[in-house]
């Protein structure tokens, strides 16, 4: 304490004993660094020197015999079968031998007793292995038989002495070697048991000093502090101990009078906030209302402007029909006008009134055969078609979950549009396909016709919105309007493939049935496993390739280069 009013702080004191104990830490942790490097070492020298060495000593030995077994083997039979242990020795006995020289490059004993070993095994092999498979080879089995004597038999003798004197000296250096490993490992524990005593005394220090310098006053400034938290605001806090504590008692009293003070601010602006959150759900409330009454006018409006309008279209075309050449040209000219207004504005609110049908009189969904699909969208699109010269093909349709009725709207709409942007002189073809991906049916209107800018791929799908005059291309501009708000009804989304070539496609999602997806992912694996047994029959036998199970030659069709023309077994061409 007489410390601490000298200047001590809680900081300083905590880090001067830390200090000391990170030194003799840090000298602790480079010994023990030090000691389990070489502890190392020798362990690595028993497992992957001496235990190999003991290993292939001992696989040298039976290697031998096996030398010696087969030429006396021969020597008394004349087989030459009788030698292949012998060549197969002689190989293995090189391969032992540079290994184990090469694994006591540390041991001179060790390698002196493998050059004893090597110099005695050549010498048996040419003084006696060798001249007695010449000699059985020239003279007969009597004759090598005679060159296998006991003198011979001592000389292997020697051979084994010295392969047993290589294994001595392993295992004398293998002992060694793990006497060693004892020693730096209990060294290690040693050094360990010091560190432990180290952290344990620093520990006890540090938790008696903390008691008194750090847990008593902070006791007391947490009783305190709870005083407040139970709501009383007014209850002054007064520190004690070490100057970082009287500082953070005077900020917490600080901020306990700044509580105070904006506690009652505080419940104000809760009165407020709730207030204005009832006003956001009437607002919430009111905007829903809203947005219901103006799809409702929406619809009544375009249903109620459908009787007049039909009294202004019949009556100018009655004006047409009755004074037409009776009046001047210009009286002519204007009572087309008329005509062709009235008749523009009345598909106009046919096209918006189906616009804001979609979504809200719906009959469910109900899984949908693309295919019938497209055969209701060739007939309902079979005078455009005709007219144009066109070709309208299709593919194998999937089968979804969606509105009838919808969908071959969707269709028409693509189809038409493809039909009406055409490229003069030359015949307009469509094909309509389909594929799955990342669990979505993707499917593509494609055409030849003018195409579409990438800067307006876009625009295109906004209501009444037209990249051309109604005198170039007729219609009221709210086709792709009406494919976009199908599209996503169902689901899925809709886009301009920009990176097509010739024409324009238009591309949309819908999601697959589960039996779909799954039935790719097993048509996927087929195909995986099919490819691999293919892969392993042309590793074995090349010819195979692109033969038949009975071995004929089998040559596939080829592909289709793009989509036009009959795909999957259906073609709709008119014209």
């Amino acid at each position: 304490m007489k410390a601490y009013q000298q200047g001590w702080t809680l900081r300083r004191r905590v880090g001067a004993l830390l200090g000391v104990v990170v030194v003799l830490l840090l000298g602790l942790a480079a010994a023990e660094a030090a000691v389990a490097a070489q502890n190392r070492q020798n362990i690595d020298a028993v497992l992957l020197k001496t235990g190999p060495l003991r290993v292939q000593a001992q696989e040298l030995m039976s290697v031998l015999l096996d030398q010696e077994t087969s030429v006396r083997g021969y020597a008394v039979n004349g087989d030459r079968t009788d030698l292949e242990p012998y060549q197969q020795g002689v190989r293995r006995e090189q391969s032992l031998v540079t290994s184990i020289r090469g694994l006591a490059a540390d041991y001179p004993d060790v390698r002196r007793s493998l050059d004893v070993v090597e110099q005695q095994t050549a010498q048996w092999r040419s003084q006696v292995a060798e001249p007695v498979i010449t000699t059985v080879e020239r003279d007969g089995a009597e004759a090598g038989q005679a060159l296998i004597t006991d003198a011979t038999r001592q000389q292997f003798d020697g051979i084994r002495s010295s392969v047993n004197t290589l294994q001595d000296e392993i295992l004398t250096v293998r002992q060694e070697t793990a006497e060693r490993v004892n020693a730096t490992s209990n060294t290690l524990v040693v050094l360990l048991i010091i560190a432990a005593l180290v952290v344990t005394t620093a520990g006890v220090v540090m938790l008696l000093s903390l008691d008194r310098i750090l847990i008593r006053p902070l006791a007391a400034l947490v009783s305190q502090v709870r005083e407040v938290a139970d709501g009383d605001y007014r209850h002054h806090i007064e520190g004690s101990g070490p100057p970082e504590f009287r500082r953070l008692a005077e900020d917490i009293d600080q901020m306990r009078m700044k509580i105070a003070r904006e506690l009652d601010e505080v419940r104000e602006a809760r009165e407020r906030i709730e207030w204005v959150n009832s006003q956001l759900q009437k607002q919430a409330e009111e905007l829903t209302r809203s947005n219901r009454d103006l799809e409702q006018f929406a619809y009544v409006a375009s249903h109620d402007l459908q009787e007049p309008l039909r009294k202004v279209a019949s009556f100018c075309q009655l004006l047409q029909r009755r004074y037409a050449g009776q009046l001047d040209e210009r009286a002519d000219q204007y009572i087309a006008f008329a005509v062709d207004g009235a008749q523009r504005m009345q598909r106009l609110i046919n096209d918006l009134l189906a616009f804001s049908r979609i979504g809200r009189l719906t009959t469910g969904f109900t899984e949908v055969d693309l295919n019938k699909v497209m055969g209701d969208v060739a007939g309902q699109t079979e005078a455009a078609v005709q007219y144009a010269d066109a070709e309208l093909t299709w593919g194998e349709m999937p089968t979804i979950r969606g509105e009838e009725p919808l969908l071959t709207n969707l269709l028409v709409n693509l189809v038409s549009n493809s039909v009406k942007f055409r490229r003069p002189d030359v015949p307009p073809k469509v094909h309509v396909s389909a594929r799955l991906v990342d669990g979505e049916w993707e499917i593509s209107c494609r055409d030849n016709g003018i195409g579409i800018e990438p800067e307006f791929a876009d625009k295109i799908f906004v209501i009444f919105q037209r990249l051309h005059s109604k005198d170039a291309y007729p219609g009221t501009g709210i086709g792709l309007a009406i494919v976009k708000k199908i599209v996503e009804y169902h689901g899925g989304r809709v886009w301009v493939d920009t990176d097509a070539g010739e024409g324009t496609t238009i591309r949309f999602t819908l999601p697959a049935l589960e039996a779909d997806i799954e039935a790719a992912k097993a048509a996927q694996a087929a195909e995986a496993a099919e490819a691999g047994e293919q892969a392993e029959a042309a590793e074995g036998d090349p010819a195979a390739v692109g033969r038949q199970p009975d071995g004929e030659a089998r040559e596939e069709p080829p592909a289709e280069a793009d989509g036009h023309g009959t795909n999957g077994g259906m073609k709709e061409t008119v014209g």
